[in-house]
């Protein structure tokens, strides 16, 4: 059996509009599509980085979001790259654009070289070496 599915997330920013441009200058994503609303929003827009897509939209309800309890809210994007100098380099990049830091580049106990941040509007991005699903190689 083939399997041909893929996993892409969503996410409702309150400024979509200032979140695709920001987006694109910290962590170095290309929007894809942007189709406006009527209200100066966004009504559906697509971002790629390599393998990396995602939706994003005008969150006009104002959404609940999970407050941070230690270094995480629970949950967030996790994107891989092959080299701890692309990890280091989205760290000092998301960082300048005004990202909070919450972890910076380190070794984990389990061997990922990682760093975490979160966005202006607080969505949390972790980036490391550590591919889900491929075996580990330590």
């Amino acid at each position: 059996m083939t399997n041909t599915a893929t996993f892409h997330a969503y996410f409702g920013y309150r400024d979509a509009p200032a979140a695709l441009r920001w987006l694109e200058k910290a962590f170095g994503f290309e929007t894809t599509m942007e189709v406006p609303d009527d209200k100066g929003g966004i009504m559906h827009a697509e971002m790629r980085y390599g393998g990396v897509a995602f939706t994003l939209f005008t969150d006009e309800p104002g959404y609940d979001r999970p407050t941070r309890k230690g270094d995480t809210v629970g949950h967030g994007m996790y994107v891989a790259f092959d080299t701890q100098d692309e990890v280091d380099a989205v760290y000092a990049t998301a960082t300048a654009a005004g990202a909070e830091s919450v972890w910076m580049p380190e070794l984990s106990e389990w061997g990922n070289y990682r760093c975490r941040v979160a966005d202006p509007e607080e969505y949390e991005w972790t980036f490391g070496t550590h591919r889900p699903g491929q075996p580990a190689n330590w």
